[in-house]
């Protein structure tokens, strides 16, 4: 350290200006499958998010993002994931950083600015995991999620909530979302919600980040059905086939028990 820059450093007070607390706040996907009707038939899949409700004010017993304050000595990718198991009891491996929150009047208690990620459970690594509220979290449960003509909805058992918000363009040019209701959820959770699901839908129309949500080999049938759960679409399985071909890679397996035919089993490619 050069001594000009150790005088600098010596008579420098961080106290003296104004700072946010950070935060990161963890949107965590997975899928389930619905009861399966007739042996022959595929069980349809839906999307699920994961939500804890608030046990403190501000929001008290209005469902959010899990995630909380950035503590010394962290990163905000480390704080993502702490909050997330300290709160839900739920461990991830990939964090996608999918944009940072920082409207001055996001929340209440003052200047705080989140740093929001995606990540993606498959069932394998839920069976692992025992989901349950803890620390400052009520309740966690996981809820059904669809998004369509910028209408969000949420369903758990008895439990409904629906935002509404508008695709905007900030002063920077930038997509972004505005609340038009925040539908019984916290602080601008709808807005990371909106965005994150955004996020997950362009990577898997480009089969990125579609893998996370299948075990290590599957069947092609079971890829696009999580491709089309995800995105909301559906598409031609011969279309489908083709597209997906040079991203997956064929195994010498195939399917027992199921019931029907055999089905060859895939990988995705190195």
């Amino acid at each position: 350290m050069y001594p000009e820059e150790q005088e600098f450093l010596k008579n420098y007070h961080l106290e003296d200006y104004p700072r946010p607390s950070v935060t990161a706040d963890i949107a965590v996907f997975s899928l389930h499958q619905e009861e399966q009707w007739g042996y022959r038939r595929e069980p349809e899949k839906k999307l699920c998010i994961l939500l804890i409700q608030r046990g403190n004010q501000p929001f008290k017993d209005c469902w959010a993002l899990p995630g909380g304050f950035l503590q010394p000595g962290e990163t905000v990718e480390v704080c993502a994931g702490r909050e997330l198991q300290e709160e839900t009891g739920a461990e991830v491996k990939l964090l996608r950083h999918i944009g940072i929150f920082s409207q001055p009047e996001r929340d209440p208690r003052g200047w705080i600015v989140s740093n929001a990620f995606l990540s993606v459970l498959n069932q394998e690594a839920l069976s692992q995991m025992e989901i349950q509220g803890a620390d400052d979290a009520a309740c966690a449960k996981w809820f059904d999620i669809t998004f369509t003509q910028n209408l969000l909805t949420l369903r758990s058992g008895d439990t409904i909530l629906t935002a509404k918000v508008k695709e905007i363009r900030n002063q920077f040019d930038m997509p972004e979302f505005a609340i038009l209701e925040s539908g019984g959820l916290a602080f601008d959770h709808v807005k990371i919600i909106a965005a994150a699901l955004t996020y997950l839908r362009q990577e898997s129309r480009e089969f990125r980040l579609i893998f996370d949500f299948l075990p290590e080999v599957f069947t092609l049938t079971e890829l696009q059905k999580v491709q089309e759960a995800v995105t909301g679409e559906t598409v031609l399985s011969a279309n489908f086939r083709r597209k997906v071909s040079a991203r997956v890679t064929a195994t010498e397996e195939f399917t027992e028990g199921a019931g029907h035919r055999p089905a060859q089993l895939y990988r995705k490619s190195k």
